[in-house]
């Protein structure tokens, strides 16, 4: 008997800009590497289980597409003498499938009833090999993580060389602006050279090659240490602010009298000391006497494939995925999928596929194809699973997520939360991220006539301080000349929080009494939430570049009060400000005169003086003079200072949506990035500089009556507040997000999470280190120098 749909006019071989999904379901983690195999539908190609859920049914009977292939993979059994080595490069040749795994596949039709159709009638031989061929989410961010692809650009394509000139030798050359002969960078364009960043793998440097470019607006630099006869080095293009290469290298180089063939690698590249500082990121998965911690299998402890570069996304879903908001609303081992008609593009679908796999447990067994040796310590870690369809919907359309670059974990959390928000929540499921929200006032009064004013803005995190102190070192005369590690003194939270929440004076001139004495503000809880998310802020800008510190936070295990950093509202005999008072022109900024008049003996115009000032926190001549020599290429570097959003009532300067969620993406909270966008007329690249210039600045809340977004709609019609105000209010550490690198944009992350271990009686610390789980032992180091902590109402 013959299956009538094999020359269906609907079968097709998949295009290249077609997904396949074939390695697993697009509604669970079922895949080929079941007993039963994955049943790919052979017209639209969504990939589907075929065990007991049975999701390829599924998907066939909403469909009625008849024709599936069914394939099931096998892994060739590999024995282990010993862990596996680290991979050491960022382009390697993989294996084949067919090198790891033995696969059968088999043609069936649903609506025919037949298992076994002969993949050679009809259409379907052109159809399976295309199936076969394709290119899977998986296999995509396999390639993409190992190979980055450095391309040309307009500045390294139309470079236009000045005059040739000859370059000092490689033993005599030397920086322009200092003395340094190592990490120097060659402006193609001018022949200049110039030391590059220190921040760059440790090597020593005064950003001098930047200094060239903002000076001077030449883009294309060139490293000298980095170049090789066969004819690669690393190329930096300043304007695009990426790596690039130089089809023409080697005459541009010739240009300035430089043969490359005869030049001698001298230096690491840019790549080899990524790889390098990577793969000193290593979280300990090992006893104090070097034994391999033992891996946790179970419900609630499923590991995270990485994806290359995915650990920040591996680590913020394990945190979520163990808070009660999310796995309520998400994990449904009992229902049914949601019926839509192509899952892997559904966010809904993904969040309940991710929660399913983190929480049912099966998928949490050792890897079956890994076989110890008995005189080996290797302990078999599961496969992980790979969330490759929920990483490409939550960063679709975004220029930082959407690709295999390592992110800021924060930033992820921070963007996933809007992407939860946004998506339907039909009753009876509730937003999760209402467990989040909480309400801060601010508190503003008037030094001179002590009138007042509140403000409250909804928050769904905090982003706190952490102060900097610096332990003194004592040199010793046999120190060799690389600069030693800068070594902090520990902080506590409640210090955090005290400075987070602490009192401060503001320049603004009273609408009330007209004084100009200033006003104290002060920003408090007004509500708490369920869950509080905090961002440790441990970076300082070097050479304009925020740089990481290792300052560590002590956090202890037990439930701590946050009562007292509630705020107590309007208190009887307090008079508050007016509402409708003209202050525009009441409130403008006031230069430092000093610092004007040392300034403009200088030779700066005065309007880029009070521009300086004001951005540096009218401080002094000296910071505001660093802030001009970095901000003399800016478009609007003369255009006169606009104060108007510097006014009490808030309703002169708007500030754009869109500006305010891309500060926020980067960790800046509503309140600073409200107050920034308005001090610098809207520009972010400035309203960034301005919040590394005014780190205690608790910003600027929202108008009570533009709150819309602080509330949400209760079922009864009445406007909720967000969080609750019952105390006490008591809170205890669940987990945290950890990284290793100095910055957070390379290295590793990982989560550690409080949970109660099968068989054990108490709590304890897992690590997820991206598929691998296990109980943790260094815990109380690590939670110093968490990068993002979760704590739970207690």
């Amino acid at each position: 008997m013959t299956c009538k749909h094999v020359d269906s006019a609907e079968l097709r071989v998949p295009t290249p800009a077609q997904s396949v999904y074939r390695e697993d379901c697009t509604q669970c983690f079922g895949s080929i590497d079941d007993p039963t195999g994955l049943n790919v539908c052979l017209y639209c190609f969504n990939g589907g289980c075929c065990s007991d859920r049975n999701h390829a049914k599924i998907h066939h009977e909403s469909s009625r597409h008849p024709m599936v292939l069914n394939i099931k993979r096998k892994r060739k059994r590999t024995k282990r003498e010993e862990p596996p080595q680290k991979i050491s490069k960022l382009a390697i040749v993989a294996e084949t499938e067919d090198d790891r795994y033995d696969t059968t596949t088999e043609v069936r039709c649903y609506e025919c009833g037949m298992e076994d159709v002969d993949k050679s009638s009809g259409k379907l031989s052109a159809v399976v090999d295309g199936v076969l061929r394709a290119n899977t989410f998986a296999k995509q961010a396999e390639v993409q993580a190992w190979e980055q692809e450095i391309t040309a650009c307009e500045h390294t394509l139309c470079l236009e060389q000045e005059p040739a000139r000859q370059i000092e030798s490689q033993s005599l050359g030397h920086c322009s602006m200092c003395d340094l002969k190592g990490n120097l960078w060659l402006c193609l364009q001018c022949g200049n050279l110039g030391c590059g960043r220190q921040q760059f793998g440790g090597v020593g440097g005064n950003s001098h090659g930047l200094k060239h470019t903002e000076l001077t607006n030449h883009a294309v630099a060139v490293k000298l240490g980095s170049l090789t006869p066969d004819g690669t080095a690393d190329i930096y293009c300043y304007a695009c602010n990426e790596e690039r290469t130089d089809p023409e290298l080697a005459a541009h180089l010739g240009h300035w009298g430089i043969n490359i063939a005869e030049r001698e690698k001298t230096e690491k590249s840019l790549t080899e000391m990524q790889i390098e500082q990577n793969l000193k990121w290593e979280f300990s998965m090992t006893t104090e006497d070097g034994k391999e911690l033992k891996p946790i299998f179970g419900e609630g402890f499923t590991g995270l494939k990485n994806l290359g570069n995915s650990c920040y996304l591996a680590s913020i879903l394990q945190c979520l995925f163990s808070m009660p908001a999310f796995a309520a609303r998400y994990f449904h081992p009992q229902e049914p999928p949601p019926a839509v008609p192509n899952p892997a593009e559904d966010l809904e679908t993904q969040l309940r596929k991710v929660a399913d796999g983190l929480l049912s447990g099966r998928y949490s067994y050792p890897d079956s194809d890994v076989i110890a040796s008995e005189d080996s310590p290797y302990i078999p870690h599961q496969k992980g699973l790979a969330p490759a369809m929920l990483k490409h919907l939550i960063g679709r359309g975004h220029e930082e997520f959407s690709t295999m670059r390592q992110q800021d974990a924060f930033e992820l959390f921070l963007h996933l939360l809007k992407l939860v928000t946004r998506s339907q929540h039909t009753s009876p499921a509730h937003d999760p991220v209402k467990a989040f929200r909480f309400v801060m006032e601010q508190r503003l009064q008037c030094i001179s006539c002590n009138r007042v004013r509140y403000r409250t803005d909804e928050q769904d995190n905090i982003s706190i301080p952490v102060p900097v102190r610096r332990k003194l070192r004592v040199i010793n005369s046999d120190e060799t000349d690389e600069k030693p590690k800068d070594e902090f003194e520990p902080v506590t939270l409640k210090e955090c929080l005290d400075t987070f929440t602490g009192a401060e004076e503001v320049e603004l001139t009273c609408p009330g009494c007209g004084s100009k004495a200033g006003f104290t503000k002060r920003s408090l809880f007004k509500t708490f939430p369920d869950v509080l998310a905090v961002n440790a802020r441990r970076f300082e800008l070097v050479n304009w570049v925020p740089t990481k510190l290792d300052v560590p936070v002590v956090v202890d295990d037990e439930p701590f009060h946050l009562d007292s950093y509630m705020s107590s509202g309007q208190q009887d005999g307090e008079e508050l400000l007016p509402e409708d008072a003209d202050t525009s022109a009441a409130t403008q900024f006031q230069p430092n005169a000093v610092a004007v008049e040392q300034l403009e003996a200088m030779g700066f115009p005065r309007v880029r003086c009070e521009k300086a000032l004001h951005a540096t926190g009218n401080a002094d001549a000296e910071t505001a003079m660093n802030w001009l020599f970095s901000h003399m290429e800016d478009p609007d570097i003369d255009t006169p200072l606009d104060l108007g959003g510097s006014n009490l009532t808030g309703t002169s300067t708007s500030v754009d949506a869109e500006s305010l969620e891309m500060m926020a993406a980067m960790g800046i909270g509503a309140p600073q990035a409200r107050k920034a966008l308005k001090e610098t007329g809207g520009d972010v690249s400035r309203a960034v500089d301005w919040v590394f210039n005014h780190p205690d600045d608790q910003g600027e809340m929202e108008d009570e009556t533009a709150q819309a977004d602080a509330h949400v709609q209760g079922i009864s019609g009445e406007r909720t507040t967000a969080g609750n105000s019952d105390l006490p209010a008591k809170f205890r550490l669940q987990s945290i997000v950890c990284h290793k690198g100095a910055s957070i944009h390379a290295g590793h992350y990982v989560a550690f999470i409080r949970k109660l271990i099968p068989d054990e009686g108490s709590q304890s610390w897992v690590l997820y280190n991206d598929e691998k789980v296990v109980k943790a032992v260094d815990v109380e180091e690590m939670k110093k120098f968490a990068y993002v902590y979760f704590f739970g109402r207690a």
